[in-house]
């Protein structure tokens, strides 16, 4: 089985799982649990399959409760992801990561089709396929501009272009929650850093 999980990216002075939002879930490890922290008070929350009902309104949340940007990566089984934005005053935006993974995932089987799994080896699929992940790739530049612009009002992003941010939209990986790690990067986000190393000795560590 691969990772299927729901990564929030918020900066916030206090624990992130202390937001109301997590009363149920904040002590239960099968449920929800801190990753390493990035400088800056950045901080990622993980949570279980299915823990957040509506990662849309889990991210307004958050972004009123923190009063700073915050995203939200809903990765299944590793294949693909479904990343949101938000930052305090601005619009809301999506994209997903592996996006040939994607336009499968996001393609209509019709309703009349009795074996799914004979039906996805078909052309007709495939050419479904195909018009859906040309939809995805229309919406690049412009999803890539407003995660830029995202990060920036997080503090982030000096130097970067739309250009390098939609290179990594329209990358793959193995593992899309490494892709959404390497998005990140992209925009500048400092590193996770182990907590319980400080000072001149304190060296970058893996997402997880």
């Amino acid at each position: 089985m691969g990772y299927t999980r729901d990564l929030i990216v918020a900066r916030s002075e206090r624990p992130l799982l202390d937001t109301p939002l997590f009363d149920a879930v904040r002590d239960d490890r099968d449920s929800a649990v801190a990753l390493r922290p990035r400088p800056g008070g950045w901080q990622t929350a993980e949570f279980h399959a299915e823990v957040l009902d509506d990662p849309d309104e889990v991210l307004r949340e958050v972004v009123h409760w923190t009063g700073a940007p915050a995203c939200v990566a809903s990765v299944s089984d590793s294949d693909v992801a479904w990343v949101i934005g938000l930052a305090p005053g601005a619009e809301r935006w999506e994209v997903w990561l592996n996006l040939k993974t994607a336009a499968a995932l996001l393609t209509h089987v019709p309703d009349d089709v009795d074996d799914t799994s004979e039906y996805c080896v078909t052309a007709e699929f495939e050419a479904a396929v195909a018009l859906t992940r040309a939809e995805l790739e229309a919406d690049v530049p412009d999803a890539a501009r407003a995660v830029l612009a995202w990060a920036r009002s997080a503090g982030f992003g000096e130097g970067v272009t739309a250009e390098a941010v939609e290179e990594v939209l329209r990358s793959k990986e193995t593992f899309a929650e490494e892709l959404f790690a390497v998005l990140l990067d992209r925009l500048g986000f400092p590193a996770p850093v182990d907590p319980e190393r400080s000072g001149r000795d304190a060296l970058p560590m893996a997402g997880r």
